[in-house]
Parts: structure tokens; C-alpha cells; sequence
């Protein structure tokens, strides 16, 4: 690319940025058991995603009694919309005489390649608005898709229903869709700044040839006109790549943040109901996970006094705050057990503790932690009268 202006080049090289990250961070799941039952290999897509989550329902009556936590406020996500593309319209090249000389010549070959940039600005400005179309069809076929599944969690369903593991894959088709493209995007990117390679070439060749000698003053004139006509199609073209940019940034982001909330209902759907931000606002006076983790006390207390302790709900919300304020934190997981009585009766209770203990680290895992921000520990409390598990930020 030598010899073209500066500003070319950093153009193209935010192109093949983009297509950089289209690669690398739009890439899917396989399918829903990849989801939910995804090695440690990659723990590092389920940091990124488990902080996103969808507007969840409020805790099953008497959950609140055995958990406490502080109560994040609802998070959603804004889907890429199908903005209108700008009006590009192509500029019209005016035809000039032939006056005969070697300076006319090139005048003419110089005229025809930038009248050929013309049908390409209207093919892909085209393009670009089909793409757009196509793009904003297939966020609405995952919106619905996901709508449908919320709903039926919302309302309440069995573990691991077929049905919603079938719209889970449907919606995760039609996000594949959205990936697709922002790729195809990336390639129309890729032809236009070629184009404006074109263009840019054109317009050297333009100056070059004013200084040549053995032209008359109707191929200065020629000249000059096109000069012009050519300025304005590098600008028609630099409108294209900023529509094609804008586009791909926007669905970029919008398809890495649907991604993390398809891990959040994939473990919904596997638990039967929906994990997500709960709508019930911060109590007055609770703590932050950052002032937990500052002050030694747990950023949740599960008390096991009673069988079938619903805690899940109460937990994803205090895990996603905390890692929405550190989102490098890990966990430890404590498994607190009285000390009352005789001998025997500690042992049973300390057992009893421990096993509540990895119950509340499975469902983390389920929640998208990974294994190796978890820790476990137990312990005994003179004051606590049943099993309790607390866990803490670290």
C-alpha cells in the first residue's frame, strides 16, 4: 500500500480488526450440552459470560428467610437494531472529447476506471443493505426464540424440558446468523476498501498526469472535472465503510453479549427455572461484594434448617453483583457446621455440611464459575444452631 495516503491505511487495518474479532469472539456453542456441561478449557468464555444475565423472577416465598444477600438491580440487553442504510448514490462520470493527444489517452483509461468504481458503489451499497435486513431478520428470530423460553421458565417447567432445549437451539441457530453476518460485513469491508485503493490510485494518476507535457487545454479542463468526480467518489466510498464499521460494531457486541445470555438460560433450562437479575431492589443499608470481601463477612449465608432449601435464584444474583464489581474474583465456600453436642453428632453434622457444601459449589459451576475460582473449606460455630454454607469472595 505504499504511496497511499496514511488515513487508507489505518482504514484497512481497522477492517481486518474487525474481521479479527468477528472470528475469534462470535465463535458458538456447539450445542446445549456443550453449554452446560463445558470443560475447564473453557473457563475463560464463562468469565466473560457470567456476568451478563436477563431479568429473572423474584425468589420463591420463603427462600429469604434462609438466604441473605444483597440484590443486584436488573440487567437486560438492547438487540441490534435495523438502522436505515445512509442514501449512497453513486456519482455520474461526464464524458469529454477526444482531442487527439497521448495526454487524452490516458485520460480516457484513467475516466473508465473510476465510471467502473460507480456500479460498484451501487452493488455494494446493495449489499450492505441486504446484509442489514438480514441481520436485523435473524436478532428478531432469536428474540422470539428467547422470549418463548424465558416465559415458559418464567411460569415454571420440568428439568431439562426437550421442548426448551429444542427452542434453545433454534435461538442459537438464529444467533449463528448474526455471526455469520457480521463476517459477511467484514468481507463487503474488505471489497469497498479496495475500491477506495481504486479510487485513491485514480486520483494520483490524475495529479501525475497535469504535468505532463503535450496536452492542449480541453485535457486540463477534462482533467480538473475529473479530478473532482473522483474526489467525491473516495467520499461516497469513505460513507460506506463508516455505515459497514458502525454496523459491525454494533452487532459485535450485540451478539457477544446474547451469547453470555444463552449460557444463563442454558443452565435455566437445565434447572427448570430461570436464573437472571432479580427485580427486587438493594436493601436499604446492604452490603457491596466489594465491602464484603473487605470486611471478612460472606457474601451469602445459606441456612439448611428445613429439606429442598431453594437457594439458586438468591445465589446467581449475589454471584453475578460480584463479579460485575471484580470480575476476576473468586470464591470460598464454607461449610459451617454446629458444634453442639456429643462427638458423633458433631461428626454427623460436620458431614452433613460438607455435603451441602458441594451441592452450593455444583450450582455454581452451573451458573458458569469455573472450577478453578472455587475453593472449599469447613469449619464449626458454637452460635450457628444448623448446617449453614457461606460463601466469600477472595
Amino acid at each position: 500500500m505504499r504511496g497511499f495516503p496514511a488515513k487508507l491505511r489505518l482504514r484497512t487495518g481497522l477492517f481486518l480488526a474487525f474481521a479479527l474479532v468477528g472470528a475469534s469472539a462470535l465463535t458458538a456453542c456447539a450445542d446445549l450440552d456443550t453449554a452446560l456441561f463445558g470443560d475447564e478449557s473453557s473457563a475463560s468464555a464463562s468469565d466473560a459470560a457470567f456476568p451478563a444475565a436477563d431479568a429473572g423472577a423474584p425468589p420463591t416465598a420463603g427462600a429469604s428467610n434462609n438466604v441473605s444477600v444483597p440484590m443486584p438491580p436488573p440487567a437486560g440487553a438492547t438487540p441490534a437494531g435495523a438502522a436505515p442504510v445512509a442514501t449512497i448514490t453513486p456519482v455520474t462520470i461526464a464524458s469529454g472529447a477526444d482531442t487527439g493527444t497521448q495526454v487524452n489517452k490516458t485520460i480516457q483509461a484513467i475516466r473508465a476506471q473510476v465510471s467502473g468504481l460507480q456500479q460498484k458503489i451501487a452493488t455494494n451499497a446493495g449489499r450492505l443493505a441486504d446484509l442489514r435486513n438480514q441481520g436485523a431478520a435473524a436478532a428478531s428470530a432469536y428474540q422470539n426464540s428467547k422470549a418463548r423460553i424465558t416465559t415458559r421458565l418464567q411460569i415454571g417447567t420440568t428439568r431439562g424440558n426437550p421442548e426448551l432445549v429444542a427452542e434453545w437451539n433454534s435461538a442459537q441457530t438464529s444467533l449463528d446468523s448474526v455471526s455469520t453476518n457480521i463476517n459477511a460485513l467484514n468481507a463487503l469491508g474488505t471489497d469497498i476498501t479496495n475500491d477506495s485503493s481504486g479510487a485513491h490510485f485514480a486520483l494520483n494518476q490524475i495529479s501525475a498526469t497535469m504535468n505532463v507535457s503535450g496536452a492542449v487545454d480541453e485535457d486540463h479542463r477534462q482533467l480538473t472535472l475529473l479530478e473532482d468526480e473522483t474526489s467525491q467518489t473516495i467520499v461516497v466510498l469513505d460513507r460506506l465503510l463508516k455505515e459497514i464499521s458502525d454496523t459491525v460494531q454494533r452487532q459485535t457486541a450485540y451478539a457477544a453479549n446474547e451469547r453470555a445470555n444463552l449460557t444463563v438460560l442454558a443452565n435455566s433450562i437445565k434447572a427448570g427455572e430461570l436464573y437472571g437479575a432479580l427485580t427486587t431492589p438493594v436493601p436499604s443499608g446492604a452490603l457491596t461484594s466489594q465491602q464484603l470481601a473487605s470486611n471478612g463477612q460472606p457474601l451469602v449465608v445459606i441456612k439448611f434448617d428445613r429439606p429442598d432449601i431453594d437457594y439458586q435464584q438468591q445465589l446467581y444474583a449475589a454471584l453475578n453483583q460480584a463479579l460485575q464489581s471484580r470480575p476476576s474474583a473468586g470464591f470460598e465456600v464454607v461449610a459451617v457446621s454446629p458444634s453442639k453436642g456429643n462427638a458423633a453428632s458433631v461428626q454427623i453434622a460436620q458431614t452433613t455440611a460438607r455435603r451441602h457444601a458441594q451441592d452450593v459449589m455444583r450450582s455454581m459451576t452451573d451458573m458458569g464459575v469455573p472450577a478453578s475460582r472455587l475453593g472449599v473449606a469447613s469449619t464449626t460455630d458454637a452460635a450457628a444452631n444448623t448446617s449453614e454454607v457461606r460463601v466469600f469472595v477472595r
